[in-house]
């Protein structure tokens, strides 16, 4: 059992509620643990925390952030093993994909982003005008507002804490109410490392509540927010009075396109991976897999042999591939798809149903014969169900591809580099794969277009949205009346 405090001003602390709330683990629907049950008022002592440290951590070198940060990833890399076990806790994802994916990945954006502090670039001063000098400043925003998820909760707290915290903002972290533990062991692993009370905090809490209150206070100057597109509406009406910084990384509805010069053998197995992370609940999951009509029924015949291999169970055995949804209601809704295609006419080529026993365990399932329009074509599951389909020609799988409300991730299967960098320049997408579907750098920018909202996670593009941009410009003359003034007052010279 994990019973954690929040994080708050440096300290380890309950709810002024005195209420906690259980997190479920979803592989066995026994409490893992509990956490405080936050509310506005614990939201305003972090705010209050954060704003108070920001001075002081804004004026740091950056040369001092980035040895905190530096120190922070070689700590959280010692303990992986641990807060793998809890992550995994949390999620149900196997634990496989908790030590080898998602805890080195974060660390090592941790790392890059330390790297990055010690790196803040802006145009070259110079004279740009006639008789003055003109410097660029990048500087931080203040107090971030960082509202992670539950499908990937210590890689997403990741992303968000070592940009904001290199470009010199403080944080109030609200995780996921169902997965809050390791975004607190990142607090703590902070505090003792160096890194100064009150700069990073972590708030509890319903999402409603605590989101809320951080989206309309008045000292919190940007929200971060990687959520569904729903929840980002919501963000960006609550942020508007206030007028903050917003930084969405929302849904998507990733094509997997499959042209007939494609390495069919590569293709399928990306099908699979792609497919099927962390049992689907991946906004860049490859949820449409369209190939071409000469190759489809190879395709499928395969693709659907592989998926029936898939192992489904205990996330703590090497063994198992997908583990449980996050809930029972995630599993209701993966369910709800599966069932009202099947009455629509939609082919259930292989899973479609819940799994017996303890666990939010759904089988792995692949629909066929649906078309453009259906639900499960232009809507998010967000489970291990995909749909495959079939397309003619590049023009039509390009409008295929862009016909849906998203535009986060896309990967296109060809040994045609023409066509492979034709495509990918039509494609509204933010991410785009050549033969491949999933893999990130730490280096290369992550964001989405269309609804699948703005802004870049990793990089220094993601860096640079942490900052402001400031002008300076200095008079060279020295002259009391400069030339243009006369525009304004007085007769020209």
């Amino acid at each position: 059992m994990t019973d954690l405090k929040m994080i708050i001003d440096g300290k380890e602390v309950e709810s002024v509620s005195r209420q906690r709330t259980d997190v479920i683990n979803p592989a066995t629907e026994k409490s893992a643990g509990s956490v405080p049950k936050g509310t506005a008022e614990d939201v305003e002592k972090a705010v209050k925390a954060a704003r108070q440290a920001y001075k002081k951590w804004s004026r740091l070198t950056p040369a001092e952030r980035s040895g905190m940060l530096l120190k922070l990833a070689d700590a959280l890399d010692k303990d992986v093993q641990r807060l793998g076990e809890m992550e995994t806790s949390q999620t149900g994802k196997p634990l496989k994909l908790s030590l080898n994916s998602d805890l080195p990945f974060a660390n090592d954006n941790i790392r890059f982003m330390g790297a990055q502090a010690r790196m803040l670039e802006g145009a070259s001063a110079g004279e740009y005008a006639a008789g003055y000098t003109s410097i660029i400043r990048r500087e931080p925003i203040g107090v971030v507002g960082s509202i992670a998820p539950w499908n990937y909760p210590y890689l997403m707290a990741a992303w968000k804490i070592g940009p904001a915290l290199a470009a010199g903002n403080t944080i109030v972290l609200k995780p996921a109410s169902n997965t809050p533990f390791t975004a607190i062991e990142i607090a703590k692993a902070a505090l003792a490392v160096g890194i100064p009370e009150g700069v990073f905090n972590v708030v509890t809490g319903p999402g409603a509540e605590i989101g809320g209150a951080l989206c309309r206070h008045d000292d919190v100057n940007m929200i971060s927010l990687t959520g569904d597109t729903a929840t980002g509406k919501k963000i960006m009406e609550q942020a508007a009075s206030s007028v903050k910084r917003l930084h969405l990384e929302l849904g998507g509805k990733a094509p997997f396109i499959v042209f007939e010069d494609a390495n069919l053998d590569a293709a399928v197995q990306g099908a699979v991976v792609a497919g099927f992370v962390n049992t689907g609940q991946d906004c860049t999951a490859a949820t449409r897999i369209y190939v071409q009509k000469s190759k489809y029924k190879q395709f499928v015949d395969d693709f659907v042999g592989h998926v029936k291999k898939i192992r489904v169970g205990d996330p703590l055995k090497p063994t198992t591939d997908i583990g449980p949804l996050i809930s029972k209601e995630q599993r209701e809704r993966v369910a709800g798809f599966v069932d009202r295609a099947r009455k629509a006419g939609i082919e259930v080529l292989t899973g479609g149903k819940p799994l017996d026993g303890p666990g939010f365990f759904y089988q792995p399932t692949v629909l066929a014969k649906a078309k453009h329009e259906d639900e499960v074509v232009q809507k998010e599951i967000f489970g291990p169900a995909v749909v495959v389909m079939s397309f003619d020609t590049e023009e039509e799988i390009v409008q295929k591809a862009n016909g849906v409300e998203y535009g986060l991730a896309s990967s296109i299967w060809t040994s045609d580099v023409t066509r492979a960098l034709r495509v990918s320049r039509e494609l509204e997408f933010g991410e785009v794969w050549i033969n491949d579907h999933l893999p990130l750098a730490s280096e290369m920018p992550h964001g989405g277009v269309k609804k699948s909202g703005f802004g870049a996670d990793l990089s220094r593009y993601a860096f640079e949205e942490y900052t402001n941009i400031k002008h300076v410009m200095a008079d060279l003359s020295g002259e009391v009346r400069k030339g243009w003034h006369f525009t304004v007052y007085g007769d020209q010279a």
